[in-house]
């Protein structure tokens, strides 16, 4: 009796430990699956505004009549080897938690091209300039989801201080930060930095993650602005055949459109209306990235065919799209 007792238990030992064994696949698949789920976002990384203007590296640009201060990136890449080493180090932890780079520098460059072209460029109309900031234009080649901004100083114990920060360059809103100082050390700066960093990598992923896990589920955050030439003969308030409002057929097709159906009318009269809070999927049909551009593009195109109102879409940085109705 005692053997086929010993038999039983060691048969069922050997079921509990399958059990255990299959449970413990199963988490991991299920983990596994999660992880997996959540894509990445494309990331850039820029020095701070503290950080530049300690350092003599600003200037300024005309914001239609009214002087505004901002980075010089560029400067900054060219004269500051330290910056380079920094970006460089720090971009290398943050592709080993798996997220896109986009290289800063060359990206500089790039807009610099373009700073100039945009410099020539006027209205067909009216004459007027475009009124873009330098940074404007770097998230908009670009095409980066998230912009992080490092700030970094060098102590008199010769410790090293640094204050990471991610922001969402639709919103312009701060999804994560982390900070910290390094114990006094002989290294060089960036070394010293990069091990700083690397203490707080694991919880400034965790932030950011629920950042994009967010808008994966809920939708990526716009502002979008109707307004109407003032040569237009009609208005928001025009209604169609149905007797429905102009300014109610784009609610129901921003309802239609938008992620869960989620905006906010924040402000309207007959010839302006302003809906903040705007949810978008992050991607198109095509599995593309969209952007307050593409997403106001596609109102533009409704707007032609179902309603035969000629407009014109315009964009502030990549999120926040305007379109004007009566012409292009």
């Amino acid at each position: 009796n005692n053997f086929l007792q010993n038999i039983c238990n060691m048969n069922r030992v050997k079921i509990y430990t399958r059990r255990a064994i299959f449970m413990c696949l199963l988490l991991a698949v299920c983990l596994d699956a999660d992880s997996a789920s959540v894509i990445k976002p494309t990331l850039m990384i820029l020095p701070s505004d503290h950080w530049c203007e300690q350092r003599f590296y600003m200037t300024s640009w005309d914001n239609q009549g009214v002087k505004e201060k901002t980075p010089d990136y560029k400067e900054a890449f060219l004269q500051d080897s330290e910056l380079t080493q920094v970006i460089s180090s720090l971009g290398q932890l943050l592709t080993k938690q798996g997220y896109s780079l986009k290289d800063a520098e060359q990206e500089i460059k790039a807009v610099s091209n373009r700073i100039a072209e945009d410099n020539v460029t006027m209205s067909s109309t009216t004459g007027s300039t475009i009124a873009e900031s330098p940074l404007d234009m770097i998230k908009k080649r670009a095409k980066m989801d998230i912009l992080i901004q490092v700030d970094w100083s060098f102590n008199s114990d010769r410790s090293v201080s640094f204050t990471l920060e991610a922001f969402d360059t639709y919103t312009s809103k701060r999804i994560a930060t982390a900070s910290g100082t390094e114990k006094p050390s002989n290294e060089i700066i960036p070394v010293m930095l990069e091990r700083a960093v690397k203490s707080k990598i694991k919880d400034f992923d965790k932030q950011m993650d629920r950042f994009y896990t967010d808008c994966d589920k809920n939708g990526r955050e716009i502002i979008l602005t109707v307004k109407c030439w003032d040569n237009w003969t009609e208005n928001l308030e025009t209604e169609n055949e149905n007797g429905d409002e102009l300014i109610d057929v784009i609610g129901k097709w921003l309802k239609k459109n938008t992620v869960n159906g989620v905006f906010n009318l924040s402000d309207a009269t007959e010839y302006f209306a302003q809906f903040e809070q705007v949810r978008i999927p992050l991607f198109d049909k095509e599995g593309e990235s969209i952007d307050a551009r593409g997403f106001a593009t596609e109102l533009r195109k409704y707007l032609s065919n179902e309603c035969g109102i000629t407009s014109k879409v315009m964009t502030r940085g990549l999120g926040e799209a305007i379109i004007v109705l009566g012409e292009k």
